[in-house]
């Protein structure tokens, strides 16, 4: 008789010596590839307006956003609906061609005519304001406009 006999074993168990460094690592890759929101919105979430057709825009670098809707704010004189937001202040209509001439001096001079400014105004918001918008962006050629609405099934 032998005096070594071979033990059966089961499965050896996983080695988990390397799953930190993995979780380390994913930790650091969605850190590094997250980007903050840019914005803080003074005003109340918009409800956008439904729209049947629908395209996203594709250079996000390149789009200049303006907010118009309700005040978070209380306002004295219940003018709260015709807000115009730039960035994280609350604007005037006049103040709207200093902010994309500002975002043009951002961009190289080749990507000028790719940039868009995207207009996400409330559904109950005052057509006269986003005409003042269009016409001040008029004044300083940016003429390429977008409306951002939500995606409806066209029953509305």
């Amino acid at each position: 008789m032998s005096k070594f006999r071979k033990k059966k074993k089961g499965m050896p168990a996983v080695n988990t010596a390397a799953l930190p460094d993995i979780v380390f690592m994913l930790l650091f890759f969605f850190m590094v590839t997250t980007t903050m929101r840019e914005t803080d919105l003074r005003i109340e979430n918009p409800r956008l307006p439904a729209a049947t057709e629908v395209k996203k825009l594709e250079h996000k670098s390149l789009v200049s956003t303006i907010y118009v809707g309700k005040s978070k704010t209380p306002e004295k004189h219940g003018q709260s609906f015709n807000r115009i937001q730039l960035n994280d202040k609350i604007a005037t209509a006049d103040q709207v061609p200093a902010f994309i001439i500002n975002a043009r001096s951002k961009v190289s001079e080749a990507e000028v005519p790719f940039m868009t400014t995207s207009i996400k105004a409330d559904r109950e918001a005052n057509v006269g304001t986003i005409i003042d918008i269009r016409l001040k962006l008029r004044d300083v050629n940016a003429l390429k406009l977008s409306y951002s609405a939500s995606n409806s099934s066209g029953d509305n």
